[in-house]
């Protein structure tokens, strides 16, 4: 865990008011702009529009975001594979351009 990072959180509370607090992982979205060095502006990219391509990252870091998804109980049982296309999709909507 680093300093500063969002980290999405999930609280279950129940009738009887016992809880359950889950923390997961850092969005995909997030963890793709930081391998990428693309500089965050209070949650949003600063001077990005449509379609524009903001950064580029390899193979290499997109399979090292896929392991630590992987990482996440509930993406836990599925594969590496198809959490690497995953992250590849996720790339091409937030304009992260995947290079070889």
């Amino acid at each position: 865990m680093v300093p500063g990072t969002p980290t999405p959180a999930r609280v279950t509370v129940r009738p009887d008011r016992s809880f359950h607090f889950e923390i997961r992982t850092p969005t995909t979205a997030y963890l793709l702009l930081s391998a990428a060095q693309v500089e965050l502006k209070k949650g949003k990219l600063k001077g990005s529009s449509a379609g524009e391509v903001v950064g580029t990252v390899s193979l290499k870091h997109v399979f090292e975001i896929a392991k630590i998804k992987q990482s996440e109980l509930r993406l836990s049982g599925l594969s590496l594979e198809g959490l690497c296309k995953s992250v590849i999709a996720q790339a091409k909507s937030v304009g992260v351009k995947v290079v070889v």
